[in-house]
């Protein structure tokens, strides 16, 4: 029997499912516009943004079907894995963090050069470095909530907040599937507590001023398959149960900009290495995606 090979152990591409930029001029065709930076910081958003080809989309959706086998070989590799989050048979939602230690797509995408390009930019033009990646998953007819949360309320194990979350589907996404949904400029609100993820879609609201709650008007993201959609840390966003004859598959890739230190003494990830408080987040979990020192 083969080894169970860690692709954590690996930091650059293992297939050839994107071709690595060569030079500065191959890297700009990439680049986000001026006008799209300004409307992410404006709004904390920002989406449509294509990272995927459809044959690439394929190679990913095909070995998503692999590692949500329990069973998989690979599978003590996951930091989490859940089969339905939310433990209501009526309202599935699996959930995973840690398959780009398993499967060579799921370990790519985290150097695909349209996704880092964009990444670094975001970050006010810092060094990339990952964090962990999640793989969502709802199923037609029967697909449950994400509730209304901030990405870095579950996060501040690490600081300086300076994260960045890219949401990418592997089907449509579409209001009745259960796309994702933004509120609008919320990521100027300040930290707030954290709710459970698979829990009460509105168990937020507790937390909200009025002020808040007069301002929370979210709006859909719909999008075509392997198009992404870039979040702040701080913005509020959730999306609604899938009651349609659709799946919705997608991937998060979370990153932060380099010289995030630890801010606990505690496990990271369930299974990685204790990095001390205000130790440097780096090493064979969290390698660095994208230095735009290499092209100066």
């Amino acid at each position: 029997m083969a080894a169970i090979k860690d692709l954590a152990d690996y930091h650059e591409l293992v297939s050839d499912l994107f071709k690595q930029p060569k030079s500065r001029e191959e890297w700009d065709q990439y680049r986000l516009t001026d006008e799209q930076v300004a409307h992410f910081h404006e709004y904390g958003y920002l989406s449509g943004i294509k990272l995927l080809e459809d044959d690439q989309i394929e190679v990913l959706c095909n070995q998503l079907a692999e590692v949500i086998d329990p069973k998989h070989p690979a599978h003590h590799l996951f930091y989490e894995f859940h089969s339905n989050e939310s433990e209501d048979s009526d309202s599935v939602l699996f959930h995973s963090l840690g398959q780009w230690r398993i499967a060579s797509g799921f370990h790519d995408i985290l150097w695909n050069p349209a996704f880092v390009m964009a990444a670094h930019q975001l970050l006010e033009n810092k060094p990339v470095r990952f964090w962990h990646d999640q793989l969502f998953y709802k199923p037609a007819k029967h697909g449950g909530v994400v509730a209304w949360h901030q990405d870095y309320s579950y996060w501040t194990r690490t600081v300086a907040m300076q994260h960045l979350t890219c949401w990418t589907g592997l089907d449509d996404a579409t209001i009745e599937n259960g796309c994702l949904h933004y509120v609008p400029k919320s990521h100027k609100w300040g930290l707030l507590d954290a709710p459970s993820l698979a829990g009460d879609m509105n168990g937020l609201m507790k937390y909200l001023t009025e002020e808040q709650k007069k301002q929370f008007k979210p709006v859909a993201i719909e999008m075509k398959k392997g198009y992404g959609t870039f979040h702040h840390p701080l913005m509020v966003h959730g999306s609604y149960e899938n009651k349609s004859e659709m799946s919705r598959r997608a991937f998060v890739i979370n990153v932060f900009a380099d010289g995030t230190v630890s801010n606990t003494d505690d496990e990271l990830l369930t299974g990685v290495p204790i990095i001390r408080k205000g130790s440097k987040m780096q090493g064979k979990f969290f390698p660095l995606l994208y230095n735009p020192k290499v092209w100066l």
